[in-house]
């Protein structure tokens, strides 16, 4: 065979479409010790003890915020429920991932000034800074927000008379 006139990109062209149609297939099964998946049926949201149905929940999927070390959470704030305002000892890295979370800065809770946060959007929690959050009551739709950074957070409430969530 006279490879003289055939460019690289040609060849490997060649190569994957002879791997594709060969019918075999050369890759090892997943090793579930070594790739964890977890499908959405296998994580369901969890509302602390003492919160409303439909207020607010989470999942750990990694770690543990009240503990030493590296975590991953999911939060779900639902219509109508936000947080008092808080603070917590570590930086939060928050990406929302559907629905719009409302979010704020400062002790004082005012749902009034909250700034709408779409799917999409990153939100950085500088530690030892008091913020609220959670989702409007007109809003249609929950918010889902991943959450990471390290513990343990010491989640701290600013006016402790004022719990969280709050109803509007």
């Amino acid at each position: 065979m006279d490879l003289s006139n055939t460019n690289r990109r040609e060849l490997l062209a060649a190569s994957l479409m002879a791997a594709l149609f060969s019918g075999k297939a050369d890759a090892s099964p997943i090793d579930p010790a070594q790739t964890i998946v977890r499908l959405p049926a296998d994580l369901p949201f969890v509302k602390a003890p003492g919160n409303p149905d439909h207020s607010v929940e989470d999942i750990k999927l990694y770690g543990d915020p009240t503990e030493p070390g590296l975590y991953l959470i999911l939060a779900r704030w639902w219509p109508g429920y936000m947080s008092s305002p808080h603070f917590y000892a570590t930086d939060r890295l928050c990406v929302v991932l559907s629905g719009t979370w409302w979010v704020n800065s400062g002790p004082d809770f005012d749902p009034a000034n909250c700034v709408p946060a779409p799917a999409g959007s990153f939100v950085h929690r500088v530690a030892h800074t008091p913020h609220f959050d959670g989702v409007i009551k007109s809003a249609t739709e929950p918010a889902t927000i991943a959450i990471c950074g390290t513990g343990p957070v010491n989640y701290t409430l600013v006016n402790k008379d004022l719990k969280s969530p709050i109803k509007l």
